[in-house]
């Protein structure tokens, strides 16, 4: 049985090593790994910046779906021959979030997924809906799960709402397609003009190239006559705060998901206050979250966006190509 396991941080260190064989104890499942996709926090947790002091060796990856080959003595929430994808926080199955479930993150505080088996506890685990490919159903657990929080669960976004998604990653696209499933507007920023018209492609009514435009919050004012967007999905942090600030209406949200440029920067708490902007941190979300996604997932046959499947042996090389910036919805690994 392998698994890739962290010796030492660096895309360069990433190495395989053998894993022991597993069997479920009471309440788990032994399952056998079809496919993972990759998280912009896979890759910082390989390079040591997500947290340097996780201990090693580590099985990175959060996100992955496979199928159920054992279940130790009281399981009752799946049987074998179930495809079932793990939850990223294994023990925040409802309500808030807390430092103990906090502490349950796969990839991070525990092992991930980035291996031919794992066990797992029956609560830590969903089913999938039935007419994603294991790819796109491996997509689920944290980026589709972040935006459908964002959106439903805590921003509560209806038809007619505009909504503003940063750049085409996964939470990004999840974001749009989520919106649309919603029948809410959609503004869409790039610093692509070919990504911008795949986007557009998918549904979004309006996109800005921010290279060309880097002062986009004023541009989103225009589009929307002056008014600005109920929502922001915000994925690049202190970089681009400003901007979604200025973008955002009175009343509006800020949903803050990602920190791609940067933790820590200026912040203009004057116009969060003159706006009455709310701004909430979205991080991931319950296993109760994830389950009512995937019922309007199935109910409306969504499919997730897959840029590109790597075989199992080329994490490394999935990794690369993440930090190359070049993708366009989800990477994924198969098995």
């Amino acid at each position: 049985m392998k698994a890739f396991e962290i010796q030492t941080f660096g895309l360069e260190t990433l190495t395989l090593t053998e894993r022991p064989e597993l069997s479920p104890g009471f309440g788990q499942v032994l399952i056998k790994l079809r496919a993972v996709s990759l998280n912009y926090r896979d890759l910082m947790v390989v390079k040591g910046l997500y947290n340097p002091k996780l201990p090693l060796p580590l099985i990175p990856f959060s996100d992955g779906v496979g199928e159920v080959v054992a279940v130790g003595e009281g399981v009752t929430r799946v049987n074998v021959g179930d495809r079932v994808a793990g939850i990223f926080f294994q023990k925040w199955l409802c309500g808030e979030l807390t430092p103990t479930k906090a502490n349950s993150a796969l990839g991070g505080a525990i092992d991930g997924l980035l291996t031919e088996y794992a066990v797992l506890h029956e609560n830590g685990v969903v089913h999938v809906p039935a007419h994603l490919t294991d790819a796109e159903a491996a997509t689920l657990p944290c980026a589709a799960v972040t935006a459908w929080n964002a959106l439903v669960t805590s921003g509560g976004v209806k038809a007619g709402d505009i909504v503003l998604v940063q750049g085409t990653g996964g939470v990004s696209i999840f974001a749009l397609q989520f919106a649309q499933l919603l029948g809410a507007r959609v503004i869409a920023t790039s610093s692509s003009d070919e990504k911008l018209g795949r986007v557009r492609q998918l549904g979004a009514i309006d996109t800005i190239n921010y290279k060309q435009t880097p002062d986009w919050g004023k541009k989103v004012q225009e589009l929307t006559t002056g008014i600005g967007v109920d929502y922001v999905v915000e994925v690049g942090g202190a970089g681009t705060l400003s901007e979604s600030l200025r973008a955002v209406r009175y009343g509006g949200q800020i949903s803050l998901i990602g920190v791609l440029s940067g933790g820590s920067g200026e912040i203009s708490t004057a116009s969060i206050l003159m706006k009455n902007v709310r701004v909430q941190g979205i991080y991931v979300g319950s296993r109760e979250i994830f389950e009512a996604m995937n019922r309007a997932i199935a109910l409306h046959k969504l499919q997730p966006i897959v840029d590109r499947v790597f075989p199992f042996d080329e994490a490394r090389e999935a990794l690369d190509y993440m930090q190359s910036g070049s993708h366009f919805g989800k990477i994924c690994i198969r098995f």
